[in-house]
């Protein structure tokens, strides 16, 4: 990329200058950027306008800080705060009649490259303003044409576009041959330092501008703008506590290794939360008033895939921590605990890591590789496994008496059932419950072939199963659920997908009994309507009268729902956030993830299982980590921030398996994305990204932009609140003063 500030004073045509070298560039291929800063200039006030050319498209709107080159247009602006930040090396080209070795041997400017071309005797020979007040743009744009190596036809074409003919013709052209350039190497050198904030120092020539005003017009104010960080709606909503922000922007700049770092400071498993996770970040998204909420369950799926990242470990500590149950709650807690320098031992009741994510989830949905890429970050930091242990409440209490303390995620064990009957004969068998049955399939273990299944439910262990069994080759598939799609708690892609694969949906329906009809079972429904709502905020479901009906079928899979299982737990345990449970003497408990929250995700449990690992750590060390979760009026909602500012980007579709091929196959089917340029979508809500529109707008240049700080001059600000009305992103406000 090449990067162009222009300096010049009001009816000089600098901006115009900008965008003329912006289309000349664009027709010989390349991307472009040409603005200017508009606010109050006037005739003769001093003027600045931006360039950017690259072979790849541009999407920083910020101002130019450290330009590859300059163009003034008024050679008596020279000065510290026009050279600030230009690179060594390159060309300051000036609108004056002196030769470059005039400039060129002068201190300040030594490691760049001087040229010099007399615009504004070129443009007064050619009719282009008046002598007080020459229109120097487009011979500059001839003299700027040759030093960027531009083809002229390419100028004179950019010049039909604005209407330009005549004497700006003839004037770029006699510039082109007249610009001269500095003959002798420069001297190697940095960037010329950024200036300091209202200090007046001498310029190259007489005639310095832009020095502060004696009078302190700040304090006529009577409110002054601040900048503060406020919080994203994907941050706030996030259950993982993830920055959901910081990463996308990490990705924005290309950096995929600092994005896996970010979300490796707060979640474990980036790869299995990229696939699994119902999206609630995305469900919050600002970006869906406009064209659509930013993918972000696909970039984090990216991240984790593509990322490599040093996971930062305290030094070691003396306390053993055992963390029974290794699912995400277990495995987070685990990983967050062995950060924190603790000797942790995760044990598990199954014969591999992860849980129901492992068993659970069908791989079409979570590939076994995915899975297994995460628990190998988590198990890098030393952590100890004791697989095939189940603990009952005995073993329990041994492990108090073994360790400093106990994480308990043992997650929802309990599986809730239905009385449908049981005199089902040689039907046995028939009516399986959900999780048992998605391991079977798991393990190659169940057949259901020819059958006509029905799934009863309507979270995600019931598309999962109902989506399973199509692939294991059920002549029908049938999912009845008592409530509609609108309360249905299932990821709404997942239902998607199960009706794109002919799978049938039956809302407002209740099973009742199961009976025989030869060599089929009839299950018996009810039709349901909505009521009042529950404890769970959705409208209660009520049956109909006089609605039963039947549906044949060879099989029922039961997913209705999960609970803890707290016969672990001493009698009349209490479950807590801030406490452990009582263990009678032995080591403290800390309960985490479903176990103490039934909330039911995966991305839940793995924030839960860290903020118990850190209020465990809180106990030993008295190190406060954790930290209260952002309240609601902290949130910039679409309602607070400038959509009009924001350019339109199509989303970027995920590659998805073909429904045909999904036939007797559990290849995935949420291939994710090829790059990571859906992370440019995110609007950045609440945190400043410094775009500069507060820098340009401000009419009396008094907010200043010093390397990532923003700085308001108080003495002079009026107070008028422009910065405020012009930020994007709910970052100013204006506070009474």
């Amino acid at each position: 990329m090449i990067e162009i500030r222009i300096h010049g004073r009001g009816g000089q045509g600098g901006v115009t200058l900008a965008k003329i070298l912006a289309a000349a560039e664009h027709r010989e291929g390349r991307s472009v950027q040409a603005f200017g800063v508009y606010a109050a200039e006037r005739s003769g006030a001093p003027v600045q306008a931006f360039l950017r050319c690259d072979d790849e498209p541009i999407h920083n709107p910020n101002q130019i800080y450290e330009p590859d080159h300059l163009v003034v247009l008024d050679p008596t602006l020279i000065s510290p705060v026009i050279l600030s930040g230009l690179k060594p090396g390159g060309w300051i080209l000036l609108n004056c009649e002196k030769p470059p070795a005039h400039y060129a041997g002068q201190e300040r400017v030594a490691a760049f490259r001087i040229a010099t071309v007399d615009a504004a005797s070129i443009a007064v020979k050619h009719g282009l303003g008046s002598r007080a007040v020459p229109i120097v743009n487009t011979a500059l744009a001839g003299a700027a044409a040759r030093l960027l190596g531009l083809n002229m036809d390419s100028v004179l074409a950019a010049f039909e576009e604005f209407g330009f003919h005549g004497g700006n013709v003839l004037a770029a052209r006699e510039a082109w041959e007249a610009v001269r350039t500095q003959q002798q190497e420069p001297l190697p050198g940095e960037p010329h330092p950024p200036l300091q904030p209202h200090r007046r120092q001498a310029g190259l020539i007489e005639g310095n501008t832009g020095a502060p005003p004696l009078i302190q017009t700040g304090q006529w104010a009577n409110q002054q703008p601040i900048r503060e960080n406020a919080t994203p709606p994907c941050n706030f909503i996030c259950p993982a506590g993830n920055d959901v922000q910081g990463f996308l922007a990490a990705l924005n700049g290309g950096d995929v290794d600092r994005a896996l770092g970010i979300l490796l400071e707060t979640s474990p498993l980036p790869s299995v939360c990229g696939r699994v996770c119902p999206g609630f970040c995305m469900q919050q998204c600002n970006r869906a008033q406009l064209e659509g909420p930013v993918n972000v369950r696909a970039l984090e799926r990216y991240a984790g895939d593509h990322g490599a990242a040093r996971v930062a470990v305290a030094a070691p500590r003396s306390e053993r921590v055992a963390v029974v149950g290794a699912g995400p709650a277990g495995l987070s807690g685990a990983y967050h605990l062995a950060r924190l320098g603790y000797r942790v031992t995760l044990i598990d009741a199954a014969t591999e890591l992860g849980g129901l994510m492992r068993t659970g989830i069908p791989v079409y949905r979570l590939p076994r590789q995915a899975l297994d890429l995460d628990i190998k970050r988590i198990l890098e930091l030393g952590i100890e496994t004791r697989l095939d242990r189940r603990i009952d409440h005995q073993r329990l209490k041994a492990l108090t008496r073994e360790f400093d303390a106990v994480l308990a995620a043992t997650g929802l064990q309990r599986l809730t059932s239905l009385d449908l009957g049981t005199d089902l004969g040689s039907g046995e068998g028939r009516v399986v419950q959900g999780i048992e049955f998605l391991d079977q399939a798991r393990r190659n273990d169940i057949q259901v072939s020819g059958e006509d299944v029905i799934v009863v439910g309507g979270g995600n262990t019931a598309v999962d199963a109902a989506r399973s069994a199509h692939r294991l080759g059920a002549a029908s598939v049938r999912i009845v659920y008592r409530r509609t799609r609108q309360e249905m708690p299932a990821i709404p892609e997942e239902v998607d997908d199960a009706f794109d694969e002919g799978i049938a949906i039956d809302f407002l329906c209740s099973p009742v009994r199961i009976s025989r009809d030869g060599d089929k079972r009839l299950l018996t429904c009810e039709r349901m309507e909505l009521g009042e709502q529950d404890d769970s905020g959705r409208r209660r479901p009520m049956v109909v009268p006089n609605s039963a009906f039947e549906l044949p079928c060879d099989r029922v899979i039961l997913a209705v729902g999960q609970a803890a299982d707290l016969s672990l737990l001493p009698a009349g345990a209490t479950l807590s956030r801030t406490q452990p449970v009582d263990s009678s003497g032995g080591a403290p408990v800390y309960p985490a993830g479903d176990l103490l929250t039934n909330e039911g995700t995966v991305t839940a449990a793995i924030g839960c299982g860290r903020d118990m690992a850190l209020r465990l750590h809180e106990r030993f060390s008295g190190e406060k980590l954790y930290r209260e979760p952002p309240t609601e009026d902290s949130v910039v909602r679409a309602d607070r921030m400038r959509l009009q500012h924001f350019e339109a980007h199509v989303p970027h579709p995920e590659e998805v398996l073909a429904i045909a091929a999904r036939e007797a196959s559990f290849s995935e089917v949420r291939r994710g994305l090829d790059g990571i340029e859906e992370a440019r979508r995110c609007l950045s809500c609440g945190v400043c990204n410094l775009c500069d529109r507060c820098v340009t707008y401000c009419p009396d240049g008094v907010l200043k932009r010093e390397g990532s700080d923003l700085v308001f001059d108080y003495d002079y600000c009026k107070g008028c609140g422009v910065c405020a009305s012009e930020c994007s992103r709910a970052v100013i406000y204006m506070k009474a003063g």
